[in-house]
């Protein structure tokens, strides 16, 4: 049985993710590994590059990002030890779930940003469909709750409280929102004390809710022997020295892309059902596809009655007649026939609505 990793930082973790996507793509693809996500902190800056590099190398790409959760509101702005952010899987299982996992990233940015681009559980259950969410690292609002004292990588405090029966509900909230087969509770294991305290917990919340085990590694960098650049680079992020001892740092060297074999070995399926094969199942299920080399515009709001290309030509004759009066020569009327013709035969009405409507704005507002 092989494995596909599902939980993957490249370099669009900006400051964070020291592997560079054609290399992981080159490892999981020399590794057998039939497919390979993406799940970049808060961003989907990386899916094209990614979807190519993948495609290319004949290894299914699947396309993810590793969300910032709250707890309250993401148009709040808390301070202090109220300022926490829990970390979440996303998967695009169809085209629907790509076209939302647009929507939260661009949505965490424009109505969410306070130090992270944020989601909310309304926002995550607004535009669920389509997508595998997962309960994340130790950063999780899940695991958060199993182990208050490993929440150094978002700065969070928490009173030193395990709450399992929280988790619990938590787990259960988020089934509800994705779906029995559609919401996972993740498994790591890189040898932290933390990691391996609360796995007999995880197993038995999956089993309580009756949500599938999955197995991760939460890669941020491709060959082991890379985790001293990666240490570096987060020193950068977070204006360190490397001999500070008080600072964000990732212990061990097992935050790497690990081969299949490797994987399993540590996720054994009488101890953990299924954790492994479940990857190549959510593989199986995930079906985007990325058209690339065609121009695609959004739809200009015309009025009831209009096509874009109908309102585009009133727009143009109007402009005509202003500029030109009321009886514009033949040759005008020949030279807007062959401009109209082209943009028509080239799919941009809408495009060039967009521009006279940014244009009309801007006179209107004196900009």
């Amino acid at each position: 049985m092989s494995f596909a990793h599902l939980h993957l930082h490249t370099e669009y973790s900006l400051l964070d993710g020291a592997a560079r996507v054609k290399d992981v793509v080159a490892a999981a693809a020399a590794d057998g590994q039939p497919a390979i996500a993406i799940t970049d902190h808060g961003n989907l800056y990386g899916v094209v590059e990614f979807v190519e590099a993948a495609t290319k190398a004949g290894v299914k790409p699947i396309i993810g990002i590793e969300a910032y959760v709250v707890e309250g509101s993401r148009v709040d702005r808390p301070v202090g030890s109220a300022n926490r952010r829990y970390h979440m899987v996303l998967l695009a299982e169809s085209q629907v779930g790509y076209r939302n996992l647009l929507q939260l990233s661009s949505k965490s940015f424009l109505e969410g940003y306070y130090y992270k681009p944020r989601m909310d559980l309304e926002l995550l259950a607004e535009h669920s469909e389509g997508i595998i969410a997962t309960s994340g690292c130790l950063g999780g609002m899940i695991p958060q709750l199993l182990a208050p004292d490993a929440g150094s990588e978002e700065g969070n405090k928490r009173e030193a409280v395990r709450d399992f029966e929280a988790a619990v509900a938590v787990a259960g909230r988020f089934r509800d929102i994705y779906g029995r087969d559609n919401f996972f509770i993740e498994l790591q294991d890189h040898g932290m004390e933390a990691q391996r305290r609360i796995l007999p917990d995880l197993v038995e919340i999956a089993s309580r809710i009756g949500a599938p085990l999955l197995a991760t590694n939460d890669a941020h960098y491709t060959r082991r022997e890379e985790h001293e650049a990666h240490d570096v680079l987060l020193c950068i992020q977070t204006g360190s020295h490397r001999e500070d001892t008080n600072r964000l740092r990732f212990e061990g060297s097992e935050h790497y892309l690990k081969t299949a074999e490797e994987m399993q070995r540590l996720f054994p399926s009488d101890q953990f059902p299924k954790a492994c094969e479940n990857t190549l199942w959510i593989a199986e299920r995930a079906d985007v596809q990325i058209e690339f080399g065609r121009i695609l515009l959004p739809h200009f709001p015309v009025p009831e009655g209009e096509t874009e290309v109908s309102y585009l030509r009133k727009l143009v004759e109007r402009g005509i007649r202003e500029r030109y009066g009321a009886e514009p020569a033949s040759e005008i009327w020949e030279r807007v026939e062959h401009e109209l013709k082209i943009i028509e035969e080239m799919g941009f009405p809408a495009y060039f609505l967009i521009v006279w409507d940014l244009i009309r704005y801007a006179r209107e507002n004196g900009i």
